[in-house]
């Protein structure tokens, strides 16, 4: 709706925020709105727009508070529109994970941040039109079969616009979208946050266009639920002699002649003695590697190679090509290993060789080892080196679960946390409230040391 009736007060000052920020207060028949700037001179000049408009006889907008002349162009672009224009600015620089989070994110919120219009296709259509064809810029040139042409029709003529997230109930709509899964329950704490973030990013980037006053997401706060578990499970830490007989089950998968077993046993040897993330050991290299004849070895890491799916990488492989995580590109991290994975690595280069780009690791056809591949020869090991009881366990469930107690093994060990956290490639801060400082079968050894300390012996009473 439009209306004549508008209001336009003096600038206020807002001094509850350490530094003070100008309001723009004015009403639209009886509606107030306001908008918040960080100087004297934008809040003005806004004010001054909107006394001209006024005394143009424009009409103004009493859902954005907004005359047409500042509704026309970015105030009147839509969430899609906005959606889309993120991305373009986003993609190139984003890993493929971060694409696939971007998207999933967008998909999960624009369905429900419409306007009624009919001819609404299932929710589900509209989610795989926006992850599928629209909202990926390498994706939106594909030929469309004909239930996605008409859901992307219907999401241009709804989709609300960008100015219209000013008011509050839309705003609870965003966050109620955020916090539901498509068959309507309750999302995990931990993908809220996710997809929270990428939603917040692409609000500040309108902030950025000048489309948004301010961040609205900000403007809401969720209850919170019962608070993420940050700590790994104690449980699934092996200790050294389980690492060693599971490291030396894996060359017995797959038999010798085909070596499935034989050619990763190494690569689960970087996890533990180097603690590397599986990524980073798929990305691996022989030039990386400084491995002596005797005594300690070590490796510069400086690319990882995370599994992801080929829709979001550039290259169309199934894994992402990418520096160091939370590293600068080209940053490298020098991790020191020992004797024993200095011999695996070299037995591995003598049996196997390297790949035609000089990784360590590849399949048999040279390619980068697919999760599902490792992930089975790990599955058949734990079931040849672990105890029944073990193997229905959560011990050393996941290959992952190697690095962890690789991380676990050294600070038990006794080395600092800073060195810990370099070799890791974690903050300290991140390391200390992550990591288990108990690897399995040392709560006994732990109960003897309090014993000794209070004096006692562990015995019958006299």
């Amino acid at each position: 709706m439009k209306s004549y009736k508008v209001v336009i007060w003096k600038l206020s000052v807002n001094r509850s925020a350490k530094k003070p920020t100008y309001l723009v207060r004015w009403s639209v028949d009886g509606q107030p709105f306001h908008e918040s700037h960080k100087t004297k001179a934008l809040a003005d000049r806004f004010r001054a727009k909107l006394l001209q408009a006024a005394d143009k006889g424009e009409p103004f907008d009493t859902v954005t508070g907004l005359p047409d002349s500042l509704r026309v162009g970015k105030a009147a672009l839509s969430l899609l529109e906005l959606a889309v224009k993120y991305l373009d600015h986003r993609w190139a620089d984003a890993s493929a994970k971060q694409r696939d989070s971007m998207t999933d994110a967008l998909a999960t919120v624009l369905p429900g941040l419409v306007k009624p219009v009919r001819g609404q296709p299932v929710v589900k259509d509209v989610r795989r039109a926006l992850r599928s064809y629209v909202l990926a810029p390498p994706r939106r040139e594909r030929e469309r079969p004909e239930e996605i042409a008409a859901a992307v029709k219907w999401l241009e003529r709804a989709s609300l616009p960008v100015a219209e997230l000013q008011e509050i109930g839309r705003v609870h709509d965003l966050v109620g979208a955020l916090e539901r899964k498509l068959d309507g329950k309750p999302a995990a704490t931990q993908t809220y946050r996710r997809r929270r973030a990428v939603v917040f990013n692409v609000l500040e980037y309108a902030v950025e266009l000048e489309m948004l006053p301010s961040n609205p997401l900000g403007r809401v706060r969720r209850k919170r639920g019962r608070r993420a578990v940050q700590e790994i499970d104690r449980r699934v830490v092996v200790n050294p002699r389980q690492a060693r007989e599971l490291l030396a089950a894996v060359t017995y998968v797959g038999g010798y002649e085909r070596a499935s077993g034989r050619r990763l046993r190494a690569f689960f040897g970087c996890l533990y003695y180097a603690a590397m993330r599986p990524g980073e050991a798929l990305g691996l290299r022989r030039s990386d590697c400084t491995l002596p004849v005797n005594g300690w070895g070590r490796i510069e890491l400086a690319e990882t190679r995370p599994t992801a799916d080929k829709a979001w990488t550039d290259s169309g492989e199934a894994h992402d090509r990418r520096g160091l995580k939370q590293r600068a590109a080209g940053e490298v991290r020098i991790v020191p290993i020992p004797p024993p994975l200095v011999r695996m690595l070299r037995e591995h280069l003598d049996a196997f060789g390297t790949a035609e780009d000089g990784r360590l690791f590849a399949s048999e056809r040279g390619n980068v080892v697919a999760a599902s591949s490792y992930s089975r020869v790990w599955k058949q090991s734990r079931e040849l080196a672990l105890l029944p009881g073990q193997v229905s366990s959560v011990l050393a469930f996941r290959p992952y679960d190697l690095r962890h107690a690789g991380v676990s093994q050294w600070l038990n060990s006794g080395v600092p946390a800073p060195e810990v956290a370099a070799r890791a490639g974690h903050s300290v801060d991140v390391l200390l409230k992550i990591y288990a400082k108990c690897i399995d079968g040392q709560e006994t050894e732990m109960n003897d040391r309090i014993m000794q300390g209070l004096g006692e012996e562990d015995g019958p009473e006299n």
